[in-house]
């Protein structure tokens, strides 16, 4: 039993998961955010140009729905809410897109930190070496050509 806590207390303390998890926590917040620019920006907009009527409120009604009277019970609309899908289909874009913007930037970002490093790579312990090495022998040649 030990052995299977220490395998998941080294899986749960990667870097990768808690990554993971710092970004489902910010996308959750950030999920808020757009159904609040959506629900309290857009549709308002949008029901302007649609005559007033909000899309929430937007459905095909089945069956309506009856009220509860003396011993009868009430029955529930059945009715398809195409108000709900439209507003959730523009949730999706405009968190897709807002996504997209931002890996966008952030893809700009490392190219242009990269860039800066278009320098030639310092050379190796071994390239030193050999250049010391060669320098040595070209200055023994010209010392023996001297004496000559």
């Amino acid at each position: 039993m030990s052995k299977f806590l220490n395998d998941f207390k080294e899986f749960a303390l990667k870097g990768n998961v808690i990554d993971m998890a710092v970004g489902v926590i910010v996308g959750g917040a950030f999920g808020k955010i757009v159904s609040s620019l959506v629900n309290d920006i857009l549709m308002p907009v949008i029901s302007l140009c649609t005559g007033g009527a909000g899309y929430k409120n937007l459905k095909y009604v089945i069956t309506p729905g009856t009220p509860a009277t003396d011993g009868v019970a009430a029955v529930e609309e059945v009715a398809i809410n195409y108000g709900l899908f439209i507003q959730n289909i523009v949730d999706f874009f405009i968190i897709a897109f807002s996504i997209f913007v931002a890996l966008r930037l952030a893809m700009k970002l490392k190219k242009k930190e990269a860039e800066p490093d278009s320098a030639p790579p310092a050379p190796t312990k071994e390239e030193v070496l050999l250049t010391e090495i060669r320098d040595l022998l070209a200055r023994q040649q010209d010392d023996v050509a001297q004496k000559k």
